[in-house]
């Protein structure tokens, strides 16, 4: 069948039926993963720059980790706009708009002249980046069957983890040639080459006919829904406050390791590297196993380790026993099966509102985001650069990814509300 021709020639072949599911595509993987790194590339590759950006505008370390808790804010508010305007318009669209948007905060940041306008346009920058990460999600459910989805999205997360591997290994190379401002001429750069390549690159999967761009707020009335499900919620307490865990750990250990256990800015990249190296591990065992296991089972081991290594962080950081290194390996296993709840999470809760896949990634990723940006502010209101302030707040999200794994279990298989049959077993 030929395409359909314009004035201007043939449309080019984008679209990917949605009742046309397919096996998991490995270069759409790698591109899914690639854009998806924006967000984490924004928020890892600067991390050993946070003392040198309080030093450079004179502000407490608190202040400056407030660009973090910025970034976190936006990145969780564009993930609510962007789930139900991609179920409205379609997800190409919404995605170039929001990388567009990303690279042109990055100039932004590079030329910031206070720590209160970087504490904004880093919201801005973030508000950009959440559309790949939402979007990866969607776009993942509707190409491929739900026994294949989970598992794309952990192959997706693994592409994606080896920014984040390298991010704080770059950064802390480039506050030796110019200081924190270079950080953001690279990630400028990064998404000058997201751009193209979402461009030329990325397909159309959520075709015309499932779409309802006449009645956008329809869309986004789905948030009303999806938030009287338990299931929903018990889902974003259990992968939403392992997220914040991790990001815990993300805000709290630039100042923990470089000024309390006086880990120097490059070498504090290795530290972190051994944390994506633990995701990416996580992902990796979750595309072996998920096809056996489902995604109920998935959650529920990994939510165990998660608590478990919480607990054990906490103690840890509360009574100095064993040091920096107890610390270390606590925090590689609570870091490690993040990725693994957040693929099986999300999968789960898309193929339940399968109608509005957009809006429910959309509504578990700003779950996440909102509660990391939560917690790295709570870590800030404790004084000094101790491990007391990281070790009290993993904790407490310990206890409550537990209760939020209850209710995973206890509703998991029940009918949606407004639904009389049950979900899709995944």
């Amino acid at each position: 069948m030929q395409p359909r021709r314009t004035a201007r020639g043939p449309l080019p072949r984008l679209s990917m039926p949605h009742s046309t599911r397919r096996r998991p595509d490995l270069r759409l993987i790698l591109l899914l993963g690639a854009l998806a790194a924006c967000g984490p590339l924004a928020t890892d590759m600067y991390l050993p720059s946070l003392p040198g950006i309080a030093q450079a505008f004179g502000v407490s370390t608190a202040a400056a980790a407030a660009t973090l808790t910025s970034f976190m804010a936006g990145f969780s508010v564009g993930m609510l706009l962007y789930g139900p305007l991609s179920d409205a318009y379609g997800r190409r669209p919404v995605l170039l708009g929001g990388i567009a948007l990303f690279t042109v905060a990055s100039i932004a940041c590079w030329l910031s002249f206070s720590v209160g306008e970087l504490v904004v346009v880093r919201f801005l920058q973030a508000l950009g980046a959440g559309a790949a990460s939402v979007l990866a999600r969607a776009i993942a459910r509707d190409a491929h069957e739900p026994s294949d989805a989970a598992k794309v999205l952990s192959m997706v997360a693994i592409v994606t983890s080896i920014g984040p591997l390298l991010a704080p290994l770059i950064g802390g190379q480039l506050l030796l040639i110019g200081g924190w401002r270079v950080v953001f001429v690279a990630l400028t750069l990064f998404g000058l080459a997201c751009a193209v390549m979402a461009w030329l690159r990325v397909p159309e999967t959520w075709p015309p006919e499932k779409r309802e761009s006449a009645a956008v707020l329809r869309s986004f009335a789905a948030y009303g829904r999806l938030l009287r499900d338990p299931l929903v919620w018990g889902h974003m307490l259990c992968g939403g406050m392992a997220f914040a865990s991790m990001f815990t750990y993300i805000s709290a250990t630039p100042f923990v390791y470089i000024e309390y256990f006086h880990v120097s800015p490059q070498h504090y990249g290795l530290f972190f590297g051994m944390n994506v190296f633990g995701i990416m591990l996580g992902n990796f065992l979750n595309t072996r196993f998920i096809g056996r296991m489902g995604t109920l089972r998935m959650v529920s081991i990994a939510s165990k380790v998660s608590i478990v290594a919480s607990f054990f962080v906490a103690l840890m950081c509360v009574t100095g026993w064993g040091g920096l290194w107890s610390i270390v390996a606590g925090l590689f296993f609570v870091v490690s099966v993040v990725g693994l709840l957040s693929a099986n999470c999300a999968t789960d809760l898309m193929y339940r509102y399968p109608v509005n896949a957009g809006a429910a990634a959309a509504v578990f990723g700003a779950a996440q985001l909102g509660l990391g940006a939560f917690a790295s502010a709570v870590v800030g209101w404790f004084p000094g650069v101790s491990p007391l302030g990281m070790g009290c707040t993993i904790g407490v999200c310990g206890a409550m990814t537990w209760v939020g794994r209850s209710v995973v279990v206890k509703w998991h298989g029940r009918p949606a509300p407004g639904h009389k049959t049950q979900p899709a077993s995944t």
